[in-house]
């Protein structure tokens, strides 16, 4: 899903010989320019007297505002390579070691890591008080990711990815049906309600659980909400122990969820197995299944287990019962037949005695109908079109269980060679951000007293695109068009915003209490609840998403932007 980084290091070399060049070349400035013009009408922007200091003692540095926004999109460029190297690296040690304890400790860890040392730079250098003005962009950083993600990123991957919706499913690669119509004005509000994309149940699961990331927030808030001088620093030290004990839970959640997956995907399939039969033994049946008041039709059942009985033994044997789920047809799921035997022969052979005698047949066959029924009193009235939903509703769960896998694994020709180049990726990337993350926030800083634009607007707009390249990785996958693609799509997003609450939030926490800086990004953390519950809301009640919740995506990032002016300059929260 990552891009490749070798173009991205070209150009990124290049930019940093202009960026040391320009660095050099500032400081020698003339008081013309060239054409004769004073220089003093561009001063904002092209000189200072002020003296800036070299981080690292030997980085280009600048007071101007030309100058350090050149140095916001070098070392942006930089910590954008970081962070492709991360995900390459990744992804390679995934596809080599698989899911589990990689997918669910070191990936999430590594997507979030340029934001979390970008965090933790932004407080540590300089003074109390100069970490107090920084760590400003530090929490710019962590809003303002969480939002790009679940407003623009989130909103363009439902555009990019929407197909046709059928019974409440986008079907794969099928875009036709507004097509179809003649271009007028309601050609645009039929398509938005016509097409979307669908995702399954554990990417509803993975919108839970970033709701849920937000406690933290709301713990370090409690103070302020209720006006409260004292216990401000005791509610950032419980926020921190609560932030860190999500970010170990998640990534337990991350290391099992590949079992629970599975054992939840053989559940969904025996159910539809058990759907396949009931409906093949509705349309064979001279009668109905079941009787008036809901129990078994024995005289009809007795006759289904004659003509399935091939010896006529009166016992179903292993074969005969793999004779009927073959005839059967399950084209729709990857199904191992033999499994799918056992599990019948199971539910049904309550003496164990490896066989299925009439009794049994009808006793088992009245607990699938029963289940089949479920509580809905109108299914009590003798109609048997409660089979036919139950077996949509399987292939349903089945399918929003993942259970339809259009992506294949490729086999990896040289292991050890992947494995030594997924390691120097991550090295690389890592030492990227350790070594520019200081250099690109002195540069916002300096911009920010350049321009008297507030840090938390630079940070909180242009450093989420220099330190996420999950968003153009997300939009690539989802143009596949592939239920199986979007709902990993969707879940990476929302994984996304996980870590970065829980993991860059800790970060935060941590360096304000060691640090004894003040809380007081009270607009900041309302923009993040608002989003993510939202968002997570959303993902939560519904695995369908028609384009027109797209446009809700797109337009609470101006929202968001535009409540923390408000909040900030017009009522003074800041």
């Amino acid at each position: 899903m990552a891009g490749h980084p070798k173009p991205l290091l070209t150009a990124v070399f290049f930019l940093v010989l202009c960026g040391l060049t320009y660095g050099s070349f500032i400081s020698y400035q003339s008081d013309l320019i060239s054409d004769g013009v004073s220089v003093s009408k561009f001063q904002p922007f092209l000189r200072s007297d002020e003296v800036c200091e070299q981080t690292y003692g030997f980085m280009p540095c600048t007071t101007t505002a030309l100058g350090n926004l050149f140095l916001i999109v070098v070392y942006g460029c930089l910590m954008f390579l970081s962070a492709t190297c991360l995900s390459t690296g990744s992804d390679l040690l995934l596809r080599i070691l698989g899911p589990g304890i990689v997918g669910g400790l070191f990936l999430p860890i590594l997507g979030a890591l340029p934001d979390a040392i970008l965090i933790l730079v932004s407080g540590l250098s300089g003074s109390t008080e100069t970490a107090q003005s920084q760590v400003s962009v530090g929490m710019g950083l962590l809003a303002g990711s969480t939002v790009m993600l679940l407003t623009v990123t989130w909103g363009t991957c439902v555009v990019v990815g929407k197909c046709d919706i059928e019974n409440s499913l986008a079907t794969d690669s099928q875009l036709t049906r507004h097509k179809r119509l003649q271009f007028n004005w309601f050609v645009s509000i039929f398509s938005s309600v016509c097409s979307g994309i669908s995702t399954d149940r554990w990417t509803s699961y993975a919108g839970i659980i970033m709701a849920i990331s937000v406690v933290p927030f709301i713990i370090v808030q409690l103070p302020q909400m209720l006006h409260l001088n004292s216990g401000r620093r005791l509610a950032v030290l419980i926020a921190l122990i609560v932030s860190v004990s999500l970010l170990i839970s998640y990534c337990l959640y991350q290391v099992f969820q590949p079992w629970i997956q599975r054992r939840r995907l053989a559940y969904a399939k025996h159910k539809h197995v058990i759907a396949g039969i009931l409906k093949n033994l509705k349309m064979r049946a001279l009668g109905k299944l079941a009787t008036e008041d809901g129990r078994p039709n024995e005289e009809v059942l007795r006759k289904l287990f004659r003509t399935i009985d091939d010896n006529h033994d009166e016992y179903l044997s292993h074969a005969e019962l793999k004779a009927l789920v073959v005839g059967i047809r399950f084209e729709e799921i990857n199904l191992d037949q033999d499994d799918a035997v056992e599990k019948v022969m199971k539910d049904f052979d309550t003496a164990q005695d490896l066989r299925v005698d009439t009794n049994e047949f009808i006793v088992g066959v009245g607990r699938w109908l029963e289940e089949a029924r479920g509580t809905k009193a109108s299914n009590l009235a003798g109609s048997m079109k409660y089979i036919d939903d139950f077996h949509m509703e399987t292939k349903r769960e089945h399918t929003l269980l993942g259970g339809e896998s259009d992506e294949k694994v490729e086999g990896i020709e040289n292991p050890r060679w992947t494995s030594f180049k997924a390691v120097l990726l991550l090295l690389l990337g890592t030492v990227i951000a350790a070594a520019f993350a200081d250099p690109l926030v002195d540069a916002v800083d300096n911009f920010s007293a350049a321009t008297n634009i507030p840090t938390f607007f630079i940070s909180f707009i242009v450093l989420p695109l220099a330190t996420s390249n999950e968003a153009v990785s997300a939009i690539i996958f989802a143009s596949r068009k592939k239920l199986r693609s979007t709902s990993l799509t969707f879940s990476m997003l929302y994984g996304a915003v996980t870590m970065h609450n829980v993991l860059c939030l800790s970060v935060l926490l941590a360096l304000v209490y060691m640090r004894g800086l003040v809380w007081n990004f009270s607009s900041e953390v309302l923009v993040i609840l608002i989003v993510c519950i939202m968002m997570g809301t959303l993902a939560s009640v519904r695995s369908t998403f028609p384009l027109w919740t797209s446009f809700i995506a797109f337009l609470l990032y101006p929202f968001s932007v535009a409540l923390v002016y408000v909040l900030d300059y017009v009522f003074g929260w800041s």
